[in-house]
């Protein structure tokens, strides 16, 4: 029996950037925290019959891996040359299609089960490289790299992506007492939408590709607020980061009518009011989760207009550990 896990991340600055698109002709860069959110496989070796389970949101028996209809599962087995004979299964402690990378963080945490399954373990690069490869290319969804890299490192994490797709993974440099400020003036709700992103990270793929001159100019822009952000937080000036988020929400709207609508605007409105300094979707935008940065003196002020709104809050922590193997027996 093996279980792994593969934390969940908040993307702080610079999201976008991490697809091909855009990095192959201008070079990215990431700043994302990992969270104690995960993503739980668990593997168990069937002694004598012939076949593979897997358990998701369904379960799946066949008789051969082709077979199996959940692509990441599918062909992260056959990447790994793994056949039958096993069962897994997936579990995790939020839910899918909410913007917090849960199919990067699946991957992830699915090769580390099967690579502790082959007694080859792999380096924590390679990791995120196979399931970036895994989603990206065998699967022909539409990936950066910043999921595949958060889940495997965690941590509070840069990302440097140069525009032949190399990334150089750096700690954000800052103290543990700005850590534990910025962690305490991050409030997160959950909207109670869940999307597909394909939709929005396809249309910002193609257009990208064509040259759309007002897509192209907010990821500049979004990568230009994201190494800002960076510097705000190494400083310990944790309210220029709230003020940057709300000029990365305006800008990140710029890319797709899809990225907001009127329940959104309206309760992102309503956090400002209340004292929020700026906050933003969780991944490609449309539902999910929305996180804001609010100094202490308006936090409760902020609780109560969300609630109520019908929104819940979500506490967490960062993680420190990223991908990890947690028994195998």
């Amino acid at each position: 029996m093996i279980t792994t896990r593969a934390p969940l991340r908040i993307p702080l600055g610079g999201g976008g950037t991490d697809l091909p698109s855009y990095y192959e002709e201008h070079g990215g860069f990431i700043l994302s925290a990992g969270i104690d959110k995960y993503v739980y496989i668990q593997l168990n070796t069937l002694q004598v019959e012939d076949f593979i389970r897997v358990k998701y949101s369904e379960t799946e028996l066949v008789k051969a891996v082709a077979d199996i209809k959940h692509p990441l599962l599918r062909e992260s087995l056959l990447y790994s040359k793994i056949g039958t004979g096993l069962e897994i299964g997936a579990m995790s402690d939020v839910p899918g299609r909410t913007g917090m990378g849960s199919s990067g963080s699946f991957t992830v945490a699915l090769l580390a089960a099967l690579a502790e399954y082959k007694r080859e373990p792999l380096h924590r690069q390679q990791l995120a490289e196979a399931a970036n490869h895994i989603e990206a290319v065998r699967c022909a969804q539409p990936a950066g790299k910043h999921d595949h890299y958060l889940a495997a490192f965690g941590g509070l994490t840069c990302l440097d992506i140069t525009t032949d797709g190399k990334v150089t993974v750096s700690p954000l440099s800052i103290t543990v007492h700005t850590t534990e400020e910025l962690r305490n003036s991050m409030v997160v709700f959950f909207t109670g939408i869940q999307r597909e992103s394909f939709d929005i990270l396809t249309q910002q793929e193609q257009d990208t590709k064509r040259g759309d001159g007002r897509v192209i100019d907010s990821l500049h822009e979004v990568k230009a607020i994201g190494l800002d952000i960076k510097k705000a937080l190494e400083a310990g000036d944790i309210d220029r980061f709230g003020d940057l988020l709300h000029t990365h929400w305006e800008t990140k709207k710029k890319r797709s009518t899809k990225m907001s609508n009127p329940d959104i605007d309206r309760w992102y409105d309503e956090a400002r009011r209340a004292g929020a300094l700026g906050g933003k979707l969780m991944g490609a935008g449309g539902g999910g989760f929305l996180m804001f940065y609010c100094p202490a003196q308006h936090r409760g002020a902020l609780r109560e207009r969300m609630a109520a709104a019908g929104l819940r809050e979500m506490s967490f922590q960062f993680d420190t550990e990223g991908a990890k193997v947690l028994m195998n027996i």
